[in-house]
């Protein structure tokens, strides 16, 4: 086993007790940045082109008939750290068995971790690219079926991505 050696305040010299190399150090790094190409964004002009794997704003995905892919299973909101997803499910007659009455994402409790994109079998909810979320009120936060829902043709780049990597 190694040993660890320890150096005590009384085992430093006279320099580093006065910490001149460390703050010679930390000034010779703000230099090198100083020089360096800056790059900066003029953001209300110039929007942020995220890659597909960007964790934007969760939202579910509708297919080219108009209806969604979830079958209210209720994995997502199970699964939530921030409990920030309900989802009431309801009977149809349809193939599917199930679909969501009520689905709700509250963007304020919304940590955009990813999970529930993660653990949902039907791939119906996945993590957007829209980054711009602003709300003058705390209702305007809750955001419904009419607000989650995007084509699957917008989501294709993400959809391709998450069955790549999954």
């Amino acid at each position: 086993m190694e040993k660890k050696i320890r150096v005590r305040h009384k085992d430093l010299t006279l320099l580093q007790k006065t910490y001149l190399p460390q703050t010679v150090k930390g000034l010779l790094q703000t230099f090198k940045q100083m020089f360096k190409p800056k790059f900066t964004m003029e953001y209300p002009e110039v929007k942020f082109e995220p890659p597909s794997s960007y964790r934007g704003r969760p939202v579910l995905v509708q297919e080219d008939d108009g209806r969604e892919r979830c079958v209210a299973c209720g994995l997502c909101s199970r699964v939530c750290p921030a409990l920030a997803i309900e989802v009431r499910a309801n009977e149809t007659d349809l193939e599917k068995e199930r679909y969501p009455e009520v689905f709700e994402i509250n963007m304020l409790r919304c940590i955009f971790c990813g999970l529930c994109e993660e653990v949902c079998p039907e791939e119906a909810i996945v993590m957007s690219k829209d980054y711009e979320l602003a709300f003058h009120h705390r209702e305007d936060a809750i955001y419904g079926k009419d607000k989650l829902l995007v084509p699957v043709d917008k989501l294709q780049d993400r959809i391709d991505f998450i069955r790549k990597y999954k």
